[in-house]
Formats: C-alpha cells, sequence, structure tokens
C-alpha cells in the first residue's frame, strides 16, 4: 500500500516538508487542526525534531472534522504556496494553539502577526490549486485507509492516533536499525 503511493507519500511537492530535508528517516503526519489529539502531537514532533536532527518530516493537511478544519486547512496551505514553507510553519504553530473558530478576524489576526497578507490569503484560500493539494491528500487518505487523525507514517508502518514522543523515538530507532 505504501509502495503503490510512496511519491504522492513523500515527494508530492506541495505538502511542508521540515525537519532535515536529507534525514535518514521520513515522519509523516495526516494532521487536522480542529483535532485535540492532533494539537497533542503537534508539541510532541516539534520536541521531536528539536531533539534529532536526521529527520525529515512532511506534514499532510488532512481536514476530516468538518467545515471549520477544511477552513483552517485552506488557509494554511494558501499560506505554504504564497508565502513559503516558513511562514507556513509559524502559521501551523498558530492554528494548532488556536482556540475557537478559525473566522475571517481570527485567521486575519494570525496573518496580521506574522507579516502576511491577510486579505491576499483569505482569497487565495478559495483557489483551485489549494482546493486540489487537500484533495488530493484526502484521496491518498482514502487509499491508505486512513480515516482519523492524527496518522503517522514512519518507516514501512502506518500509526493511527496519538503517538507519545517516547514511542515515536522508539519506532525511529527500529526503522534506523532495520536499515543498517
Amino acid at each position: 500500500m505504501l509502495q503503490e503511493n510512496a511519491e504522492e507519500i513523500f515527494n508530492d511537492g506541495v505538502s511542508y516538508v521540515g525537519g532535515n530535508p536529507d534525514g535518514d528517516v521520513t515522519v509523516v503526519e495526516f494532521s487536522d487542526y480542529r483535532c485535540p489529539y492532533c494539537k497533542r502531537a503537534h508539541k510532541e514532533v516539534a520536541q521531536l525534531l528539536a531533539q534529532d536532527d536526521n529527520i525529515k518530516f512532511i506534514y499532510k493537511e488532512f481536514p476530516i472534522l468538518g467545515p471549520d478544519s477544511l477552513t483552517a486547512a485552506q488557509f494554511a496551505v494558501a499560506v505554504l504556496l504564497q508565502d513559503g514553507p516558513e511562514k507556513y510553519r509559524e502559521v501551523n504553530n498558530a492554528l494548532m494553539e488556536m482556540r475557537g473558530d478559525p473566522s475571517e478576524a481570527a485567521l486575519t489576526a494570525i496573518a496580521d502577526e506574522q507579516g502576511l497578507d491577510a486579505a491576499a490569503l483569505l482569497e487565495g484560500m478559495k483557489s483551485s490549486e489549494v482546493m486540489q493539494i487537500i484533495q488530493a491528500n484526502r484521496a491518498l487518505g482514502q487509499r491508505l485507509k486512513i480515516s482519523g487523525t492524527p496518522t503517522f507514517i514512519i518507516g514501512d508502518q502506518i500509526l493511527r492516533g496519538y503517538l507519545p514522543l517516547d514511542n515515536m523515538q522508539t519506532i525511529i530507532k527500529e526503522v534506523r536499525k532495520e536499515a543498517e
């Protein structure tokens, strides 16, 4: 299942890539800004990347928890397309920490905090390109039988649900051992 979809999982050219792009282990996360376990996992992944500088991290926008999830994901993808990966990472952090709904006012405040053009982003998030990226992630998730968030891909494993930091580290150690 991972093999047939490897190009789309690991090299789609449109997903956020963080950590070390040349890392020896790749961690892929399918996530939703409205998911409480995703918010917890977000902090764990940040710690993981801070402690291990040899991990390539790929973030897949996977809004499955209703219209507010989709709105937040559209905004994030618009930031990635218009302002690049560094600003995306900051906005991704802000969206994960946000309480309440991703209203136009809330998204404008996030854009303003980051020095971004809120009007351009609010317009850009409605573009067909943004929707195509999100729809491609949803289709990929369906093919991989991903129905919940967070879901991680580490090595050749699809790991469903919240993973504490120590579990991620153990799995990454095993993946590195297998690669030796």
